[in-house]
């Protein structure tokens, strides 16, 4: 019984140890939004370092792959421009190396911040501001085109230019006839089926 009274306290010690960790470490982001920005910032890094490739560890960019980031987070554009990207990944990548890490794209990043956002008054503002950016971001869930299909749907569902068969199932409105434009429909009028100058012979004499 005594050790097992041992065991259960070590146990019971060993959680609440664990819990008290956890609990310190969610105060000590509480109202710090750098933290959280760090860590989604880390989840875009590795998003777009595995994209298309499934060996990939998720710890480094390539040139490609990080343009690819700049472009699709909003980086890019009219104030950072595809050459800024290039240049400064070049500047930032370790010698005769050919991808950088987290601690490098942290760099790029306190640098990029103030060519991307020249209005922020501070340069912390600027650096949160980027990294708010691109918080939890991957590729493809922006800048993405769709491709529009309206004018081939126009060009298939003008009746107007139907022939043959198809034309006779629709009226001059583009309305379907329904049966009447799929069966000849037979009426007792005394004119032969097809005839087409119905109801004219009083308009003419």
């Amino acid at each position: 019984t005594l050790l097992y009274t041992i065991k259960f306290e070590r146990s019971s010690l060993s959680t609440l140890h664990k819990n008290m960790e956890e609990t310190f470490a969610n105060f000590s982001k509480f109202g710090d939004t750098k933290s959280t920005n760090q860590f989604t910032m880390e989840e875009t890094f590795a998003n777009f370092s595995k994209f298309g490739d499934t060996k990939s560890t998720g710890k480094e960019l390539d040139n490609k792959k990080f343009s690819k980031l700049c472009k699709e987070t909003g980086i890019m554009g009219k104030l950072v421009t595809s050459t800024d990207v290039d240049i400064i990944f070049s500047k930032y990548k370790p010698k005769g190396g050919r991808t950088i890490t987290i601690k490098e794209f942290n760099l790029i990043l306190d640098e990029l911040c103030v060519k991307r956002f020249p209005k922020k008054e501070s340069l912390d503002d600027k650096k949160q501001a980027i990294r708010e950016l691109i918080a939890g971001k991957g590729p493809g869930t922006t800048g993405t085109t769709k491709v529009s299909k309206k004018g081939a749907t126009d060009r298939l569902t003008d009746t107007s230019k139907y022939t043959g068969s198809h034309k006779e199932r629709f009226g001059a409105d583009g309305k379907g006839k329904g049966i009447e434009g799929r069966e000849d429909v037979i009426e007792d009028d005394g004119y032969v089926v097809g005839y087409t100058n119905k109801d004219t012979y009083d308009k003419s004499h």
